[in-house]
């Protein structure tokens, strides 16, 4: 099987590229290296992928790209390229989230509309929820975004099940809650908190510390994905992908501290504009589709990304507070 993955130089789509190639699989990695980080670190991202003969890089933005090609080519699509992030997703920002979440997702669904069999995985996020009411949450919740960037991942939802409707094209929506582990994006809370931990400075956390998320390891959410990838009869599925980890940030600078050994000070800042208090998902209908279950801890993901936080040699000041931003 040949996969498309899109934005396969972040952090979740660098893992899924060795996951596939580990199977036995081809990968067409493709990603624009846009500006939302450094382009080193998605560079080190892709360092083992690059070693397999079986992938193949095409540097291309996909919202003004020739996409066509790059369909034809697969046999199944992996989109999980976007602009990321709730903070940062206010004010001028906001154009390259419609750019890069809208108007890029529209491109290739349109592009996948002339071979509408073939699986198209949409790769959302938990922040179309917004504050929900009832924990946890069920997929039937009528979404409320309390971001920009939530907005434009309920677009590119939306979007999927408008193609899916007119030309048949094979969408699947998987709701990602919060994932965490090695190759984080540097602006996350996870990473954020290691960094501070490595360079003795306070962990500086947006709120009471007593707000909750469901974190979900990385390697579980490739599990889903990859599956969501070949099970049959899925076209027009919506899942939530959380991991069984709700816990507060305060509990989680806790764990952290233990598996880190190190004594980590705290410090609260007023919470920010798009931050919601609490979030949990109910995952009965990915476990019943495609047998998904989460098997990390959150004891276990935190201790692997703070090992992989003491690996990298990257500069340790500029600290600045985290919220919990979702995928």
């Amino acid at each position: 099987m040949r996969v498309l993955i899109t934005g396969c130089a972040g952090f979740i789509g660098s893992h899924l590229t060795e996951a596939c190639l580990a199977e036995g699989n081809e990968v067409l990695g493709v990603d624009c290296f846009n500006d939302n980080y450094a382009r080193d670190a998605k560079l080190r991202n892709l360092r083992i992928a690059r070693a397999w003969d079986g992938v193949e890089f095409v540097p291309i933005d996909l919202a003004r790209g020739a996409l066509r090609s790059l369909v034809e080519e697969s046999d199944v699509i992996c989109h999980l390229a976007a602009e990321p992030g709730v903070r940062p997703s206010w004010g001028r920002r906001f154009e390259s989230y419609m750019r890069n979440n809208v108007l890029a997702t529209q491109h290739l669904l349109e592009a996948a509309s002339t071979q509408p069999e073939k699986r198209f995985i949409y790769a959302s996020s938990s922040s179309i929820y917004g504050q929900s009411e009832s924990f946890p949450t069920t997929e039937q919740t009528i979404p409320a975004p309390h971001s920009p960037y939530g907005l434009t991942k309920l677009d590119g939802e939306h979007l999927c099940s408008i193609y899916r409707q007119r030309f048949g094209v094979e969408t699947v929506v998987l709701r990602y809650f919060s994932v965490y582990g090695p190759r984080q994006r540097p602006d996350m809370a996870f990473s954020r908190f290691c960094r501070a931990a490595l360079s003795d400075s306070p962990i500086e956390i947006y709120g009471d510390g007593m707000q909750t998320r469901d974190f979900t390891f990385v390697a579980d959410v490739i599990s889903a994905t990859r599956a969501a990838a070949t099970t049959p009869d899925l076209a027009g599925a919506v899942m939530n992908i959380g991991g069984g980890s709700r816990i507060s940030l305060g509990d989680a600078v806790g764990v952290l501290a233990e598996v880190s050994g190190r004594k980590l000070e705290r410090r609260l800042l007023d919470p920010q504009p798009g931050d919601v208090r609490d979030t949990a998902a109910a995952i009965g209908r990915a476990r019943a589709r495609i047998g998904y279950e989460p098997r990390t801890s959150i004891e276990d993901g935190l201790a692997a990304q703070w090992e992989w936080a003491q690996s990298l040699d990257l500069p340790r000041s500029g600290y600045s507070g985290a919220s919990c931003d979702s995928c």
